[in-house]
């Protein structure tokens, strides 16, 4: 049979730019992977993230907005729309779409129920618990008690994707960016999503009015959250055709640096989401504290897998919390309150 994945290694090594990661130049998995005939490595990463069980759990795991049945943003919507941004992003500067798909696709697996409220509430018990570094866990361990053996191209990306509430989005710190241009794509493409749609939920929760955005960065990215999304998505594109390096329009950049604190303050900080946060707070120490005491109930569910490299009881309870969807712990809480 034809090796046609020799035959893509080839096209994209023709075809992408020359700051474009190339999959036969990859630094490879941590442990040696079968040899493939049809699909580059950075094919293989997609495929085993899309149908990874963390992925699916993704479906049942807030974005901003909790215990609301809305059509409110999940993680996994949001992971198809930062997916959808980069891939736009990578085709127009001839980059590795597969490995900027891989890397949007897995990008958030380690967020714990209730996104950031969660994340946050794990931090009472294991100080430094952040979903970034959990993702890298996941595709590295947890996956079925053995990780996915990933590239280091998409676990770089994964890991490197953050940004946090004073982040850069273009940092000067060299060890906090991703080592790829594909990851740095991810990277733009996540806050780029996650600042208008999570706009786009707020206004539908009641939360904030269109005209509460200030006025200088209305006149900058546009009112309307397809101009918004186009405005940022084309200042990455020109800027970074011009300059054969991944970059943004400093006008834009500065207008969405401002957007996202704005959203800090008004959004994520809010009276109505705290109330939700608080109450999540409440939920995950029950759940985290129950199974520190009956640590042999995780050990007796069939559904999860633990690692080998599984520290101690506080590292297995870590674990087995972040994994839980939002409707699991509230269901284990209510269970602990009523008994």
């Amino acid at each position: 049979m034809r090796n046609l994945r020799l035959d893509i290694e080839e096209r994209e090594k023709q075809y992408l730019a020359p700051f474009a990661s190339k999959a036969a130049e990859s630094k490879g998995t941590l442990k040696p992977r079968d040899e493939c005939f049809v699909r580059t490595l950075y094919m293989q990463d997609r495929d085993r993230i899309i149908h990874s069980e963390y992925f699916r759990r993704l479906k049942d795991k807030a974005q901003v907005i909790m215990f609301n049945e809305a059509p409110y943003r999940t993680r996994l919507t949001h992971t198809l729309e930062v997916m959808q941004i980069a891939r736009t992003i990578s085709r127009a500067l001839r980059l590795n779409e597969d490995l900027t798909e891989a890397i949007a696709l897995g990008h958030d697996l380690g967020h714990a129920p209730f996104g950031h409220a969660g994340e946050h509430a794990i931090n009472k018990y294991w100080e430094g618990f952040h979903h970034a570094s959990h993702s890298l866990r996941v595709v590295e361990c947890l996956e079925k008690g053995q990780g996915l053996n990933l590239t280091f191209e998409t676990r770089d990306g994964i890991l490197k994707h953050t940004k946090g509430k004073k982040g850069s989005i273009l940092s000067n710190d060299s060890a906090s960016m991703p080592a790829t241009n594909e990851g740095l794509v991810v990277r733009i493409s996540d806050i780029i999503a996650y600042i208008n749609h999570d706009i786009d939920d707020a206004i539908n929760l009641g939360v904030l009015k269109s005209d509460d955005i200030p006025k200088p960065i209305i006149d900058v990215l546009s009112s309307r959250y397809s101009k918004r999304v186009d405005t940022m998505v084309m200042a990455v594109i020109i800027e970074s055709i011009e300059k054969e390096e991944v970059s943004i329009k400093e006008e834009v950049l500065n207008a969405m640096n401002n957007l996202k604190a704005f959203m800090f303050e008004n959004v994520y900080e809010s009276k109505e989401i705290k109330k939700d946060v608080a109450r999540v707070h409440e939920i995950i120490s029950y759940v985290f504290e129950y199974y520190l005491k009956n640590t042999h109930l995780i050990l007796e569910d069939k559904l999860f897998f633990i690692p080998e490299n599984s520290k101690d009881n506080l590292e297995l309870v870590k674990d087995y919390v972040a994994h839980l969807s939002d409707n699991e712990a509230v269901s284990i809480y209510e269970k602990i309150k009523t008994n």
